[in-house]
């Protein structure tokens, strides 16, 4: 037991990346999904940049060269799984199939800022139709402008968010996802420099803004039912119960962001302790699985027992 609310068992290194000279320089493993057939995709900073593991760990099938692998997210079109992928050093937005098709690359929106500001996408989030959304699509870009874009199906621009029109300017909006409870579909923002997250409508409306006091890097977010689970930097996963108030924080390790050389530091990493946790996923079991930013990368599975 790892945890005072939930039961997993803490599965060290699940796998480990494919060793090349590229992953030893860099590797880190920065995106997770979970397709339909169970099939773990890990994106990660090397040569294939997108890995696909069975649940039993072996390694299926590696392609595509994205040096920046930063996010991916998976959706559903007519029966058919996608990815969206951003690569922070590429500065791209680009929609593959499970095999590395590409289908769509999502153009920067024309926006005044980037007259003097750079665009650096992290992460996708999409209003899928299987959910009765439209396929609009949002971008957060990150590390650039700090600022949220809205675009249609077809990849025009709709909307800019920066924060403003909610609790306050954007500081790093990393991670974004469209949380679905209640009957009704959000769009939550990972504000991380600012510690918190801010929640707005489809619609680009503000709603609320929550963490300030509890949370200290917020990455990604990952709806577990009706609870959500908050992947942050700063070496710990933080779970939330369904009115997004705290219920526990697995794995927490905040005395090892103080260490020399965190979060590369491979010394400094304990097992049952996260070091950097970047993106988590479920599959239909419970597991969990999280990716950390650290050269050569880290992968933790976490097995439900209860």
């Amino acid at each position: 037991m790892i945890s005072q609310t939930e039961n997993y068992r803490w599965i060290e290194d699940w796998i480990r990346i494919p060793d090349s000279p590229l992953a030893k320089e860099r590797g880190r493993t920065h995106g997770v999904a979970v397709s339909a057939t169970g099939n773990i995709l890990i994106f990660h900073q090397a040569d294939p940049a997108l890995l696909v593991y069975a649940p039993n760990g072996e390694l299926l099938d590696g392609w595509g060269h994205y040096p920046g692998a930063h996010s991916l997210t998976l959706v559903e079109e007519d029966g058919k799984e996608y990815l969206w992928l951003t690569d922070e050093m590429a500065r791209s937005v680009t929609k593959t199939t499970l095999t590395g098709e590409v289908v769509q690359v999502l153009e920067p929106p024309e926006h005044q800022c980037y007259a003097d500001q750079a665009y650096i996408p992290t992460w996708v989030a999409v209003n899928e139709r299987r959910f009765g959304g439209n396929d609009e699509i949002w971008v957060a870009d990150g590390y650039g402008a700090s600022l949220v874009h809205r675009f249609d199906r077809e990849g025009r621009w709709i909307q800019t968010l920066d924060g403003e029109e909610g609790a306050g300017r954007f500081r790093c909006p990393h991670g974004i996802s469209i949380v679905r409870r209640r009957n009704q579909a959000e769009l939550y923002i990972t504000d991380r420099a600012n510690q918190r997250v801010q929640v707005y409508d489809l619609e680009g409306r503000f709603l609320r803004v929550f963490g300030e006091g509890f949370l200290t890097s917020p990455c990604a977010i990952t709806q577990l039912e009706d609870r959500l689970l908050i992947p942050e930097l700063k070496a710990r996963l933080t779970l939330l119960d369904a009115e997004d108030r705290l219920l526990d924080q697995i794995g927490r390790h905040d005395e090892i962001c103080e260490e020399n050389n965190w979060p590369n530091n491979r010394a400094l990493v304990r097992p049952e302790k996260f070091n950097s946790p970047h993106d988590a996923a479920a599959d239909v079991n419970g597991n969990l699985y999280v990716v950390e930013w650290i050269i050569g990368g880290r992968v933790t599975k976490l097995e439900r027992t209860g």
